[in-house]
């Protein structure tokens, strides 16, 4: 049986799930926040979509250009640019998928996590998609060590931001959003919740 890494790479499952949904049809302008070297867009680039991203790490973003010079060189090489979520300087509203996979929980509290989010949001263009993936408190909520400001400790011994299922709807609210899937968390055994979370930017 062939491969599929060469198509997709190392695709989050979750997201993968959404391209098999018809949630990223062609013609899909695809905006990767916190991009990393590119492991979530070698399908996107492959297929031709516009693709955009971000990493606050410059040499992610020298990774993720030469990927897309390699697959899509048509694309300009600022279409990736080392800045973080929160300062990013890519317009309002020019894209209409936004994926934000493993960031968030970074936030270094709740000022942070809130100007990251915001930061990520006003990408979307009205009847946009933000996929976003985080770690979060569903499912374990006993297991974690609270360290103040909305970080915790988790029992793999890492810090993280962490949200629970009550922020995520009223966040989803007040960003002027809709859930386009229910909340979804993988519990890895005693270690972390992972937590997916898709809503659509109201039109």
């Amino acid at each position: 049986m062939p491969s599929l890494e060469p198509l997709f790479g190392g695709i989050d499952i979750y997201l993968f799930d959404q391209i098999l949904r018809g949630r990223v049809p062609p013609g899909t302008t695809v905006f990767d926040a916190g991009c990393g070297g590119g492991r979530n867009l070698v399908y996107f680039l492959r297929a031709g979509y516009d693709v955009r991203g971000i990493d606050s790490d410059a040499g992610a973003i020298c990774a993720v250009r030469a990927l897309a010079a390699a697959l899509a060189p048509g694309l300009p090489v600022d279409s990736f640019r080392a800045e973080p979520a929160e300062a990013n300087s890519f317009p309002d509203r020019c894209a209409d998928f936004v994926i934000s996979s493993a960031v968030l929980h970074f936030a270094r509290g709740r000022e942070h996590f809130r100007a990251m989010l915001e930061g990520t949001w006003r990408l979307i263009r009205p009847g946009g998609v933000l996929f976003c993936r985080l770690a979060s408190t569903i499912g374990m909520e006993e297991r974690f060590v609270p360290l103040g400001d909305g970080r915790f400790r988790l029992p793999d011994g890492s810090e993280r931001y962490l949200v629970d299922e009550a922020t995520l709807l009223v966040l989803t609210r007040d960003l002027g959003g809709d859930l386009l899937d229910p909340l979804k968390t993988t519990v890895v055994q005693d270690r972390r919740c992972m937590t997916t979370w898709v809503a659509r930017r109201r039109a």
